[in-house]
Order: structure tokens, then C-alpha cells, then sequence
């Protein structure tokens, strides 16, 4: 399995410059060429370092004193690329509250006092062009060996470098664009603007679009995953573009080729889906690996497991915790949307409320608002035991968000059909309720209800704050939720938080990146 390909990074020393954009060179300590006369693997090896850059603080154990991390910070596992992401996806929005209060975290949690110094921007920045680097030279090194596969290593390669500026485009709109083309020394350039990063995202994904195959090892890209990437790119295009792009066809047309043209199924158990024996699911598209032995990371699916629980209220060692960080908990905007929790039939409302309080008075109080256990340890069976480091999987991708995809473009003018845009959405409640209890009828099937149904099938999975950016719903006040802009009932925040700054020490390294409109560049 690709997982255990991991394991391989321990054997590869490479690190960067991570504020520069371009001034990244490697320091490698063997060359491409070198390694593949020593282990005909090691390009697979060197290419699942590229992929451990998602969920991976760097090299050994965290904790330990083997430890190597790619990113300077106060704990290496703050600055893990998948947890970057999901503290700015749902911590700013109304899913959930983080109660730690770390330097740099109350501002995200209450989405308040956003500042160019806030350590938390600049470990996603630079973990982004850390990666990018990585993937830049070993695109050009791998050109150059005559080795099997080289085609889809690189095609692999290229999806990783543009699935990483989809997320910089997205947080932080234009940005520097960099490429095998500008090398690996230090050069200094421009930003681009965010319509020409998402230009240059779909030209990526289209180009290695018919070169990746259908299905591939598990954990690495596969056609549905480009095609799904390509499918959000254009549902947010009217965003990213500024207005200047609609293209909710291509969103409907490529949700379409996902669900009708893919491998992939709804699985019948959502809560399989985020249980430590995840990898044997058929609807994830695209994994974040974790192993508790091979893949040991503060940064993926161990982050939302141990920093939702907390043993004085919760049984941990039934979702095989061995311990409990608390510090997520869930607000009344997403629980409430499940109605009468006690009563409801819907699987996917996961939970713990015993204990705790439906309101969320004080959001550094563990005991204010209700902590889920979607993502656990625990396998689908029971089996699995107690652990620290989770085997979970993050599903990154999943068929269910095509479902969502198509029926959204549908409705905003994307053409398709009205019955299959009902039926994939009923198809989900079925799977959420057990029967057809749950199935809504056409009348139902509007805009409101997708941002609704979205939220109920995909919370805590990284999507909210763009879902509620594209629906207008996250700044201002149209819409308020428990400790938006530092006030317990929400107020409003303004329009250019729709935007992260860019970290201070990025605008210092490269003087030619210019810091998003109203925020001070120091």
C-alpha cells in the first residue's frame, strides 16, 4: 500500500528556504540520479514525500528527537499542510471553536483581528511554496532520468503543484506563481493575479487530465480526482475571477464525469468513512494517508481526533483515543441544522452532547458547545484498539461532494436535470437516514438547502468557509453565527476577510509581493 511507501522519506534530506517563493534551492543530500542507481524505487519513494508534504510535519517522529521539521514553528505540528488548511476552512466559520487560544489562534476561531504577523497564515504560505519547491525540482530531475513511469510521476507531480494553488488561491487569492521553468535558485517575482492562478490551476489539471488513469495505488491521484478538483475550480470561478467567469456548466458537466464515469460509490456507512479503517472505503476519491505506524502526524486525521476529545466528558477509549487534546467543539449553527438532536434519524449528526452545552457562552470553555466524533480511531468493526497517532484517512475528496456539485451548478443556471439533481441529493439522505424518510421533494431543492445540506454532510472535511464565500453567506452580517468577529451571538466582519493577509515575513523576503487590499503590510 502507498502508505508504507512513506516510510521511504526518512531516507531523503531536503530542505528550503520557505519564504521567497523562488529562493528555494535544495540542499539534497543525493541526487535523483545517485538514489536511482542505489534503489530503483526511490523516485516512487521521493514522489510519496511529495504527497507525505500534506499530512507529513517533515521527517521522524514527532516528539521525538529524530525529528526534522520542513517549517520552523513553535510546535512542527501546527505547521502541518493539511492542518494549516482546515484551521483556516472551518475554524473561521460556524462549524466549529477551537478553545486553546494559541498565539494567533483566537483570531481565526472568532475570525477577528486578522494580521499579517499571525503565525498560523504564514505556516500555510510557506508550507505551500516548501511543497511547491519540492515538487519543481523533482519534476525537473525526473525529466531527466530514464526511468519507468516518468510520464505519470510528473503528471502526478503537476496535480499536487496545482492542487496546492487552488488552496493559495483560494485563502489568498493572487499569488506568486512558480514553476520548473523559473528553476530552483533564488528568484524574486511578482504576484499574479487570482483570475491568472486559477488560468493557470485548470490549464494543469486539463493538460494531465487524460494521463492520469482511472484508478492508481490508493493515496495516490487518480482521474477522478483531477476531474473533481476541476469541477470546485469552476463552481468557484465567479469568485476566483472576480466575476468575470461563470462557469457553472463545467462545474455541473465535470461533477457529472465523476459520478457517471468514475469507479467510485457511495458508501452505504457515512461513519465508515471517517473510522481508522477508512482506506477500504469506495467513495473516497482522494485520501490524506495516516498510519499510526508509518504516517505519524499532529497534523492530519490525529489532529481532529484527539483535539476533539476530552475524557472528563467523553469516553475516548470507545473512539480508540488514548488521549484527548480538548479543543474543538462544534457550535449550535451546525448541530442546530440537525433539528432535535435527541430524535433525529440522521446518521451523519455525530455528536456528544452529554456533558455539554447546547450553548456556546464561552468559547475557551471546554463544556460550551457539543464536540463531534465523525473522524475517530475506532475501525468500522470496533476493532482497531487505543492509540495516540490515528490509522484515519482524510478524505480529501469524496463522491458525495460531486453529488452536492451537480445539483448546486444545476440550480445556478448550470444546466442538467432537475430529476438527477433531486435524486443525487436524496441518494445522500437515504444513505444519512436508512430509508427515504429524509428525501426532500423538488419544491425543497433550492440554493438555501444546498448551503444547508452541504454543511450537514461535509462539516469538519475542510470546504465551509468557501462554501459560505461563495454563497455570499461569510462576511458582513447576512448571516451570523456564535463568535463571528469576537462577539458571542456574532456580528459582522468586513468584506476583505474574504481574503487571508499575506505573512509578514513574506512581504519582508520578496519585495515585490504586494499585501491584499486593507490589511497593512506590517
Amino acid at each position: 500500500m502507498f502508505k508504507k511507501i512513506l516510510l521511504l522519506i526518512t531516507l531523503i534530506s531536503v530542505t528550503f528556504s520557505c519564504t521567497k517563493d523562488l529562493d528555494t534551492e535544495p540542499r539534497v543530500e543525493q541526487s535523483l540520479e545517485n538514489l536511482l542507481e542505489s534503489d530503483p524505487d526511490a523516485a516512487k519513494g521521493i514522489l510519496a514525500r511529495l504527497y507525505g508534504g500534506l499530512v507529513l510535519h517533515g521527517t521522524g517522529v514527532p516528539g521525538s528527537d529524530d525529528q526534522q521539521a520542513d517549517i520552523a514553528g513553535d510546535d512542527p505540528g501546527e505547521t502541518v499542510f493539511f492542518r494549516s488548511m482546515w484551521n483556516m476552512q472551518e475554524l473561521t466559520t460556524d462549524i466549529v471553536k477551537n478553545r486553546w487560544g494559541d498565539s494567533g489562534l483566537d483570531p481565526l476561531t472568532t475570525a477577528s483581528n486578522w494580521e499579517a504577523t499571525n503565525k498560523f497564515f504564514g505556516y500555510m504560505y510557506n508550507r505551500s511554496y516548501f511543497n511547491i519547491a519540492q515538487i519543481n525540482n523533482f519534476i525537473l530531475d525526473i525529466q531527466k532520468a530514464d526511468i519507468e513511469n516518468s510520464e505519470l510521476m510528473v503528471a502526478e507531480a503537476r496535480f499536487l503543484r496545482a492542487l496546492t494553488y487552488y488552496y493559495l488561491m483560494d485563502l489568498f487569492g493572487g499569488v506568486v506563481l512558480v514553476t520548473e521553468a523559473d528553476g530552483v535558485t533564488g528568484v524574486l517575482k511578482a504576484k499574479e493575479s487570482r483570475t491568472a492562478i486559477f488560468d493557470y490551476v485548470e490549464s494543469e489539471l486539463l493538460d494531465i487530465e487524460d494521463i492520469i488513469p482511472a484508478t492508481n495505488e490508493y493515496g495516490r491521484a487518480n482521474k477522478a480526482a483531477v476531474q473533481i478538483l476541476l469541477a470546485k475550480i469552476y463552481l468557484n470561478a465567479t469568485v476566483y475571477s472576480g466575476g468575470t467567469y461563470q462557469l457553472y456548466d463545467q462545474a455541473l458537466a465535470y461533477s457529472e464525469k465523476v459520478i457517471d464515469q468514475s469507479p467510485f460509490s457511495l458508501d452505504q456507512n457515512y461513519q465508515a468513512i471517517f473510522q481508522g479503517d477508512n482506506f477500504k472505503s469506495a467513495e473516497i476519491i482522494f485520501p490524506l494517508i495516516g498510519d499510526r505506524s508509518s504516517v505519524q502526524s499532529y497534523g492530519n486525521a490525529t489532529y481532529l481526533i484527539n483535539g476533539s476529545n476530552g475524557d472528563t466528558t467523553m469516553p475516548i477509549n470507545d473512539f480508540g483515543n488514548s488521549e484527548g487534546w480538548f479543543g474543538h467543539r462544534c457550535t449550535k449553527a451546525l448541530y442546530g441544522l440537525f433539528d432535535d438532536l435527541a430524535s433525529t434519524e440522521d446518521s451523519r449528526a455525530l455528536f456528544w452532547t452529554e456533558g455539554h452545552n447546547y450553548e456556546m457562552n464561552d468559547y475557551k470553555t471546554w463544556e460550551d458547545g457539543y464536540p463531534t466524533f465523525k473522524f475517530q480511531n475506532r475501525y468500522s468493526d470496533g476493532s482497531g484498539g487505543v492509540t495516540v497517532f490515528s490509522d484515519t484517512d482524510i478524505p480529501l475528496f469524496r463522491l458525495a461532494d460531486a453529488y452536492l456539485m451537480y445539483a448546486e451548478a444545476h440550480l445556478r443556471g448550470g444546466g442538467g436535470s432537475a430529476e438527477k439533481a433531486l435524486t443525487l441529493i436524496n441518494a445522500l439522505r437515504e444513505r444519512a437516514y436508512g430509508n427515504m424518510n429524509g428525501n426532500i421533494n423538488a419544491d425543497n431543492l433550492d440554493l438555501d438547502f444546498i448551503i444547508d445540506e452541504r454543511a450537514r454532510e461535509l462539516y469538519y472535511e475542510g470546504h465551509r468557509r468557501q462554501d459560505l464565500i461563495r454563497f455570499n453567506k461569510f462576511t458582513g452580517n447576512a448571516y451570523t453565527w456564535p463568535w463571528k468577529g469576537g462577539i458571542k451571538d456574532g456580528t459582522t466582519i468586513p468584506d476583505h476577510y474574504n481574503l487571508f493577509p499575506f505573512p509578514l515575513e513574506a512581504l519582508q523576503a520578496n519585495p515585490l509581493l504586494e499585501q491584499n487590499d486593507l490589511y497593512p503590510s506590517n
